[in-house]
């Protein structure tokens, strides 16, 4: 089976230091678990701190950057893609994405949170604030969890996503 593909969204700058551990923690699970970390790409924040997890743990990376460049991507990345498209590629993330784990909050990470779950992807929060959580269940349609730590994040996707993987339709 070809390997789940994890995006890990949340702060770039200004990202608080438990948001930052949670991601590195985070990536460093799901590269352990044979599963693709995708970002946002830049070395700020949750990016980079996901990126160094899922790389110190023998995974794969890929980040999708808002420029035109490579100029500011995380180290680590074993794919770095500028996209030119700024903060529309959070919906490309999302899309390429079959979960989503959100280590804190900020304006673009609500924006890739609402898009995944408007996408019905499996979202799971880790320590989001009590407003944050009732907020993103107000508008679930989809799969969404709450969790306390990385380990539990990861632990719920697996048993959320389980064996079944989308499938192509056969050739006509």
């Amino acid at each position: 089976m070809p390997p789940r593909h994890l995006a890990v969204v949340g702060p770039g700058d200004g990202a608080d230091a438990a948001a930052v551990a949670d991601a590195r923690e985070v990536g460093r699970l799901a590269a352990l678990r044979g599963w693709i970390v995708l970002t946002g790409g830049r070395d700020a924040g949750v990016m980079a701190a996901a990126v160094a997890g899922a790389s110190d743990a023998g995974g794969l990376t890929v980040g999708l950057l808002p420029g035109a460049t490579r100029d500011g991507a995380a180290p680590g990345l074993t794919v770095a893609l500028p996209t030119g498209l700024g903060e529309a590629r959070n919906a490309v993330l999302v899309s390429a994405a079959e979960a989503v784990v959100a280590c804190g909050l900020s304006p673009g990470t609500a924006s890739e949170l609402a898009l995944a779950l408007r996408a019905r992807r499996p979202t799971v929060l880790v320590r989001p604030s009590p407003a944050a959580a009732a907020f993103f269940r107000s508008l679930a349609a989809g799969s969404l969890s709450i969790a306390a730590d990385a380990a539990e994040a990861l632990a719920w996707l697996e048993r959320e996503l389980g064996d079944a993987r989308p499938t192509a339709a056969p050739d006509a």
